[in-house]
């Protein structure tokens, strides 16, 4: 869909949030017609926030095939036995399982995460050392029935993750493909406009290594403490700031600054945690049975959102950064009446459109203040107005939303000044 006129679209943006709101994303989100909440750590994607997050999914799904990454989608419905195997399905285990009874008796869970159904497909695939590397990756809702559902899409009870398993022949090629998901990851959250707050950050590594890393977006809102190290572009999570943890990393305490951060997304090691209870084995070359070698690499494209409206907002509404931007271009009508504006903003639409380039059209029959007023709020990266002024001009006023800089650009400068990065 290369266009859409507003009056066609069935939100409608709100002067005020609900007052059990708290968060600034949720609020701005919630305003601006993008979410619904249907409950406490539940959200519905309407119209305008699925295209920011369908974009922010196809940044997503470019890095991943770009490093190999195979895209599948695996089901939600988990099996008990298969998470018995590896210890799981205990809710001493994974203390936020939502978990079901079928009519015949049985009982399902909601996958809050898909490691061991994951391992058990592979084993249908694995046998020999020529079937490895192997790196399958999908777009899944997942459930986790959190205590606290707050700090609104950056923490609900039912949200879609991408999450790529890496199966590796040992521990030494997994490090090469680990390191290149980093760079993957840093790539993307560049590309959604992130990447001058974002960090690659040292955390625990739990029971399969010294560490896992997180990806860091500095926020005031965030919920972790980290130690950033600006010129390294590195930064270490509170939970394993130590002298010798500073030391392993060649980093110096005076040298690090303490900011809040969202986690965006986080890599860890899994080694062979899972091909053990699962029975993930491959025959190498002198044919000696052997444990796949694991990782894990996470990243919330609805969370992300969340966290671009918490970095990029004003008291006027949402920035969006350009290639997550619900729509290219937000055109708006100012004719007060006048045939001839509303015939110039329906032939600029058409000409747009014909180009390909997804525009919102305000079209409404409201007050120009109204219309500005919206359009701060949705945050667009790019508007043009067409008004009296500019069509005795010949041309449209451009603006950015992340500045607010104006320009009068003529007609046949139009379509280059909107494609332009």
């Amino acid at each position: 869909m290369a266009g859409m006129r507003q009056s066609h679209l069935f939100t409608k943006t709100r002067k005020l949030a609900p007052k059990d709101e708290v968060a600034k994303n949720a609020q701005l989100l919630i305003r601006g017609g993008f979410i619904h909440k249907d409950m406490a750590g539940a959200y519905t994607l309407l119209p305008l926030g699925l295209r920011v997050v369908k974009k922010i999914e196809q940044i997503i799904r470019e890095e991943m095939n770009a490093i190999g990454g195979q895209e599948m989608e695996m089901t939600a419905l988990q099996n008990p036995r298969l998470w018995e195997k590896s210890g799981r399905w205990s809710d001493e285990a994974i203390d936020v399982w939502f978990k079901t009874l079928l009519k015949d008796g049985g009982e399902v869970g909601l996958a809050a995460t898909h490691e061991e159904p994951m391992t058990a497909i592979m084993k249908e695939f694995i046998q020999s050392y020529k079937d490895l590397p192997k790196y399958p990756y999908q777009f899944q809702k997942k459930f986790r029935n959190e205590l606290r559902a707050k700090s609104g899409i950056l923490r609900t009870r039912e949200f879609v993750m991408k999450d790529l398993y890496s199966f590796n022949r040992d521990e030494k090629e997994f490090r090469v493909f680990y390191e290149k998901a980093a760079e993957a990851y840093l790539k993307i959250f560049a590309r959604a406009g992130l990447g001058d707050v974002v960090y690659r950050c040292f955390a625990s590594g739990g029971s399969f290594s010294q560490f896992s890393d997180e990806f860091q977006a500095v926020c005031k809102a965030g919920e972790d403490t980290i130690y950033v190290h600006r010129e390294k572009k590195i930064a270490v999570n509170k939970e394993v700031y130590e002298e010798s943890v500073l030391k392993s990393l060649g980093l110096k305490q005076e040298e690090l600054e303490e900011m809040s951060a969202i986690e965006v997304g986080n890599i860890f090691p899994l080694g062979s945690r899972f091909s053990d209870a699962l029975g993930l084995t491959y025959k190498d070359e002198s044919g000696k049975q052997k444990q796949v070698y694991m990782g894990s690499y996470g990243i919330g494209p609805a969370r992300l959102m969340g966290t671009i409206v918490e970095v990029f907002s004003d008291e006027k509404g949402i920035i969006w950064p350009e290639e997550v931007s619900p729509f290219r271009v937000h055109l708006l009508s100012i004719s007060g009446g006048n045939a001839d504006v509303v015939s110039e903003a329906d032939r600029l639409y058409e000409l747009l459109h014909d180009h390909g380039i997804d525009v919102l059209y305000d079209d409404r029959d409201v007050r120009a203040g109204e219309k500005f007023a919206d359009a701060d709020l949705i945050g667009i990266s790019k508007r043009l107005v067409v008004s009296e002024k500019t069509v005795s001009e010949g041309g449209a006023e451009f603006i950015l939303r992340r500045d607010g800089t104006t320009a009068l650009i003529p007609e046949m400068a139009i379509i280059e000044r909107i494609v332009e990065k």
